[in-house]
């Protein structure tokens, strides 16, 4: 299993986020895997099975996203920075998104 997955949701259709373009990175950019949504909206295989204690951070194209569906979005691309201790096990980042909106939360 990879160290860190990802599911997308897209709370203004109420479905998950199919064909979401995800990169996951250093904090610095430097690129470490990538991958897209899938039909229920994750990234199961997203990089390596383990990962350095460290700051990274995954990017979501989401303006690429709502264009393919003719929305405007106010967030062309969301970015969130999250830390990756040792003693830690599987990282699930998970983003609940609408055009002008987003959340997220460490998953399990």
């Amino acid at each position: 299993m990879s160290y860190v997955t990802t599911h997308v949701l897209d709370a203004t259709a109420g479905r998950p986020a199919a064909g979401v373009a995800v990169t996951l990175a250093t904090l610095s950019g430097e690129p470490i895997a990538s991958g897209v949504t899938d039909d229920d909206g994750r990234v199961a295989e997203l990089g390596p099975d383990r990962l350095e204690p460290g700051d990274y951070r995954i990017d979501f194209r989401t303006g690429d996203y709502f264009a393919g569906r003719g929305a405007e979005t106010f967030y062309p691309q969301v970015s969130i920075c999250f830390s990756t201790r040792a003693d830690q096990g599987h990282y699930h980042v998970p983003l609940l998104l609408s055009p002008f909106a987003y959340s997220t939360y460490r998953g399990s």
